[in-house]
């Protein structure tokens, strides 16, 4: 590993808020981001995001690579939820296995919006196709755990209102996929010169509204994290060591496909990360016997900050080694 890149993404500003807000809940300080400005920075960067990789997209690109890339995002996401389930099965139930398998089947947003910033900062640009694979991620996933669920669990508990329909419905106009692609369209109807009417609101100012954010997520995992402790040792490793392999097995097969480094990055990203906003909201009404307790804490208080702090770096310097 490139210890040099690991220095600077440690010491790059939006890590360092994100490690301020971790410290402020350590203190017991009153700092806080008020809940609505924590949303508005949250559809702001989904926006951008949404934004800037439909301009990306609208400039054309090789079809070929667009779809190999989205179905391998797929495959990520519907492979990902039935191993984790089947691994996790006997250790913590069919409920509480199929919530965290469908945790880390999708994916996280905001981990995705900080590997673009850190991108950004290497001046390496990754194809606008990358955000529809993010929200090509997200609902298959939950589908797969309630699935699971229905087929495993010994009492039918599904309400009918939460058929798979209803499932797929719910992910698919969730706020953050919504933001996301309703942004990817309008992008890519947007024209270059209209695009630089809003640039400063659309690029200039991203990474500052990105360590507002990164400060509120900081002191939200470290609240997160104090509350699974008594899982033990089973939910940390799981939480570090599936999105790891999936990272690297994600690498292995985009450079048999070779892939530009910036997309392979993004996509590993996602395969390695988990989803603590959508699979959450969408796990409270369908398996409501699951422990938020256990997968929240898991993605959030684990994977994401492993993620931001080493796996981002950790990806990308053996991208480049390999590349």
């Amino acid at each position: 590993m490139n210890i040099d890149l690991l220095y600077n993404n440690l010491t790059n500003p939006t890590l360092l808020f994100f490690i301020l807000g971790v410290v402020a809940t350590l203190l017991k300080s009153d700092l806080e981001v008020p809940s609505n400005t924590s949303k508005f920075l949250s559809i702001y960067l989904l926006f951008s995001i949404g934004f800037r990789g439909g301009q990306e997209l609208s400039h054309g690109g090789n079809m070929a690579d667009i779809f190999s890339t989205l179905f391998l995002a797929l495959l990520f996401s519907v492979l990902t939820p039935i191993v984790a389930f089947f691994l996790l099965k006997k250790r913590f139930g069919i409920y509480n296995a199929a919530a965290v398998a469908a945790t880390y089947g999708s994916v996280s947003a905001v981990t995705f919006i900080t590997a673009s910033g850190f991108l950004e900062s290497e001046g390496a640009h990754y194809g606008g196709h990358m955000v529809a694979a993010m929200a090509l991620m997200e609902a298959p996933a939950i589908m797969i755990g309630l699935f699971l669920v229905r087929r495993f669990a010994e009492d039918d508990v599904a309400h009918p209102k939460h058929s798979l329909w209803y499932v797929a419905r719910e992910a698919l106009t969730n706020g953050s996929v919504l933001m996301v692609l309703g942004s990817l369209i309008i992008g890519m109807l947007t024209s270059s010169k209209q695009a630089a009417g809003i640039k400063p609101f659309t690029s200039d100012i991203f990474q500052g509204f990105l360590a507002v954010f990164l400060l509120d997520m900081g002191m939200v995992a470290a609240q997160r994290f104090k509350t699974f402790r008594h899982y033990g040792r089973t939910a940390t490793l799981f939480a570090l060591l599936l999105p790891m392999l999936n990272g690297l097995i994600c690498i292995l097969i985009t450079g048999l496909m070779s892939m530009n480094p910036a997309d392979r990055l993004m996509l590993t990203v996602l395969a390695a990360s988990a989803s603590y906003i959508a699979v959450p909201a969408a796990m409270r009404f369908t398996i409501p016997q699951a422990d938020p307790g256990l997968y929240i804490p898991m993605a959030l208080g684990v994977t994401f900050p492993f993620n931001i702090t080493i796996g981002i770096p950790l990806y990308w310097s053996i991208i480049q080694y390999t590349g």
